[in-house]
């Protein structure tokens, strides 16, 4: 397994949910954290912990925190692409604005992020990319939106595994069902005590930055309830 002291890994979506567990995890195990969020000063900065501003709405904002990000700890190993959202698109829908947002914060978002961390990554000779996908890029269902972003999310993974595995990058899509956050915070299907936990997916996320190149692990499929399909 890799050590986790030294290393510099960005997490976007740093301010609540996932994101901010994943920042939590990784603080409380030795890594260094650059947390990207649309208000930094949700978090206080730290000796390894650095805030900065990143909307993937905004052209710019993810080359701009890759490099800040780079400039105060003079290299970077990993990227967690935490950020999304979830509003509710069907087929028979009228209007494309609310799939046109997924598409910018939950796709394009990701892709910047990790289209300007490469060249870093390929550096360190162990970089790691971890997407938070979800079991809805595995199968549709009521929000076909929602699904066709994170069906998005997992071929964007394998395209890092592919191009960046010469220079020793490797990439995970981890895909949750229910999760206990604020964006499940108005589902009925199941209880919200019997939802996965942040702090579980926080713990797989630092579990795949650790492997070493030899073991990595391409999609990581989080259950908290059993379906047939999946």
């Amino acid at each position: 397994m890799l050590a986790a002291n030294g290393r510099v890994v960005m997490v976007s979506g740093a301010s609540r949910g996932i994101g901010r567990a994943v920042v939590d995890r990784l603080l409380s195990s030795g890594f260094t954290v650059s947390a990207g969020m649309r208000s930094p000063g949700k978090l206080a900065d730290a000796k390894h912990l650095m805030t900065h501003r990143y909307d993937a709405e905004d052209a710019g904002s993810a080359e701009a925190w890759v490099a800040a990000t780079v400039k105060r700890f003079g290299h970077l190993d990993a990227i967690v692409n935490a950020a999304g959202l979830n509003p509710k698109v069907r087929v028979q829908d009228e209007g494309e604005d609310l799939l046109d947002e997924m598409w910018r914060v939950n796709v394009k978002g990701p892709l910047r992020v990790i289209r300007a961390a490469l060249p870093h990554l390929a550096k360190c000779g162990h970089g790691r990319v971890v997407n938070l996908g979800s079991l809805a890029g595995k199968r549709v269902g009521s929000n076909v939106g929602y699904a066709m972003t994170k069906f998005a999310v997992v071929a964007l993974t394998h395209g890092v595994r592919r191009e960046g595995r010469d220079a020793g990058i490797r990439a995970t899509v981890i895909c949750p069902g229910y999760v206990a956050t604020d964006m499940t915070a108005n589902e009925t299907e199941i209880p919200r005590h019997e939802m996965s936990q942040p702090g579980d997916l926080a713990e797989l996320v630092e579990t795949v930055l650790r492997l070493p190149n030899n073991a990595s692990v391409s999609e990581l499929l989080v259950h908290c309830q059993f379906e047939p399909m999946l």
